[in-house]
């Protein structure tokens, strides 16, 4: 019977096990889609207990929680203590198994902690008051952590109104880790929102434009897109269900969004208009400012309106939706490539039936530019696990070029989620030495040892021009 999570964890061949060890685990780490909050890196935030670390916003655990039956209170509550939290999330962590999460938990106690016992309700006094006690350490900060596991770079999410105060105290404190910002403008997406006219007001105010049509609107996101290019940014990034295909003219799209402003109803069609036409010029801001552009696509987002924490679910197109998308999809790029306006793209979904779709796609709009122009993005949100990493490496390996491939994120706001880093890299590994054992690729050491660098770390380095 193998140890459970040894040196070897997830690694089922010596081909396997040397690649990682001696290749992918050296690799430093790109975290180039994060939700860290800036604040906590630009002062180099002390976590006061490992409920803070662990438990303050991961929705994740509260999932898990809630499902065990767990009372709210124990999750996002204000009047449970963080030791009453911990101990909840102790008691949830045995009916685990087979969930990422208990693999994860494990991960992060012992690669942050150095603590190889199993958490469980007989553990969690002695895990909580050991882990307490690392973290008065000053190698245990915000930024210790990130020292820690080896991180070079971290984009976070940010809003186009954001001053990226944090960010430049940052670089102000010599601070040797990168945090550049990205661009989420989402909610200026996001026409069929109640909070809608009031978000675009603000940009206003931030940007120092009078808005009174959607031109001024996106003048004064474009006044915003430079002051984010001025502070390093390089990234955007867009949170959508599915792409838009519906055909609109100026006239239109500032009709929709002078009903909008008057908070007058939409009808589905002028919302999709006004989407596609927001995304489209987008695209176009990123092109011109030599960026990357992500897309997130696939959640049905804000499902449950008590609950505070970020939900979403599949959003479960069957084969005939899921065409429907990839046509829009495949439009949107052909409208952009068409005008020569089609910058490096990043896609992600959270429907896995699509990845054969998108992994397709690439082939379509690479041009010959940059290695690996269009990517298809690795395992999001509930796909960001042993299955669905492996799936969207194998769709890519056959459906275009792994070698090519930018690599894992963490997706998180949490200081402790690095280790999904090293739970790709160990996938990617045992992926290519199942391979080689096999006799599916040859025992070629020196392109083997390259691949595996390269996904972990230069191909996101040099795709980034980090």
């Amino acid at each position: 019977m193998k140890q459970f999570m040894d040196s070897n964890f997830l690694l089922e061949t010596s081909t396997a096990q040397d690649l990682f060890h001696n290749h992918a685990a050296k690799m430093p780490i790109i975290d180039y889609h994060c939700h860290l909050i800036p604040e906590m890196v630009a002062n180099d935030h002390q976590f006061r207990s490992i409920t803070e670390l662990w438990l303050g916003g991961d929705h994740y655990k509260w999932r898990a929680m809630r499902t065990n039956g767990v009372d709210e209170k124990y999750c996002t509550g204000k009047d449970t203590s963080d030791w009453e939290k911990f101990e909840k999330w102790a008691e949830t962590v045995p009916y685990t198994f087979r969930n990422p999460l208990y693999h994860w938990t494990h991960l992060e106690l012992k690669t942050a902690f150095g603590i190889d016992k199993l958490l469980s309700p007989k553990t969690a006094r002695e895990i909580f008051d050991e882990c307490n006690e690392k973290l008065k350490q000053p190698e245990f900060t915000a930024r210790g952590l990130m020292r820690h596991y080896h991180v070079e770079t971290v984009c976070t999410t940010d809003d186009p109104v954001d001053d990226l105060r944090y960010h430049k105290q940052t670089i102000e404190s010599g601070f040797e880790i990168r945090m550049i910002p990205a661009w989420r403008p989402d909610k200026a997406m996001n026409i069929d929102k109640p909070e809608y006219a009031d978000y675009v007001n603000k940009l206003g105010e931030v940007a120092g434009v009078t808005i009174n049509t959607f031109k001024d609107m996106m003048d004064a996101l474009q006044k915003r897109h430079d002051f984010f290019h001025a502070n390093g940014s390089r990234l955007s990034d867009h949170g959508i269900e599915e792409f838009y295909d519906e055909p609109y003219t100026d006239s239109q799209i500032e009709t929709i969004f002078e009903k909008a402003m008057r908070r007058q109803a939409l009808s589905e069609f002028e919302v999709r208009q006004y989407k596609h036409c927001f995304l489209k010029l987008c695209a176009e801001m990123d092109y011109d400012s030599n960026w990357t552009q992500q897309y997130h696509y696939g959640a049905i987002r804000d499902n449950n309106t008590v609950m505070h924490d970020r939900l979403g679910v599949d959003c479960g197109f069957d084969s005939i939706g899921e065409f429907t998308t990839a046509k829009a999809m495949a439009h949107f790029l052909d409208e952009l490539n068409t005008e020569g306006k089609l910058t490096r793209t990043i896609l992600y979904t959270l429907n896995p039936c699509a990845n054969e779709v998108i992994a397709t796609m690439l082939g379509n709009f690479q041009d010959g530019s940059c290695p690996g122009k269009i990517q298809f993005g690795s395992g999001w949100w509930f796909n960001d696990q042993l299955d669905g990493m492996t799936r969207q490496m194998d769709a890519l390996s056959v459906l275009g070029l792994l070698s090519r491939f930018v690599g894992m994120l963490t997706d998180s706001r949490s200081f402790l989620s690095y280790p999904r880093h090293e739970y790709f890299r160990r996938l990617l590994c045992n992926l290519l030495g199942n391979d080689v054992e096999k006799g599916l690729l040859p025992d070629d050491k020196e392109n083997l040892y390259r691949m595996v660098e390269d996904i972990s770390y230069y191909n996101a380095k040099n795709y980034f021009n980090f």
